[in-house]
């Protein structure tokens, strides 16, 4: 089963909130996922992302594909730039 890490859409019309999720690829894009791994709020300022850093790693480990949103999202959050050695 091929996993990404991407964003799910919540919230109302007009009033975006997002899901960060592990989930199939081929599954649609507010359907079923497997894990929660945290959220993103693009409405606040500055903009609020939470992340499970020690269950998004262990995703990643285990082969987790990352969107070019997501990717930007954990950039942002600073996960994807850690020293190897805090990533083991």
């Amino acid at each position: 089963m091929a996993v990404k890490i991407r964003l799910k859409r919540m919230g109302a019309k007009k009033n975006p909130f997002y899901r960060i999720v592990v989930a199939d690829s081929r599954a649609p894009r507010d359907g079923r996922f497997v894990e929660e791994l945290g959220y993103y709020d693009p409405l606040k300022k500055p903009a609020e992302i939470k992340i499970d850093a020690d269950r998004a790693l262990n995703w990643l480990k285990n082969g987790a594909q990352l969107t070019d949103t997501t990717r930007a999202l954990f950039n942002k959050a600073g996960l994807l730039n850690k020293p190897a050695a805090e990533n083991e």
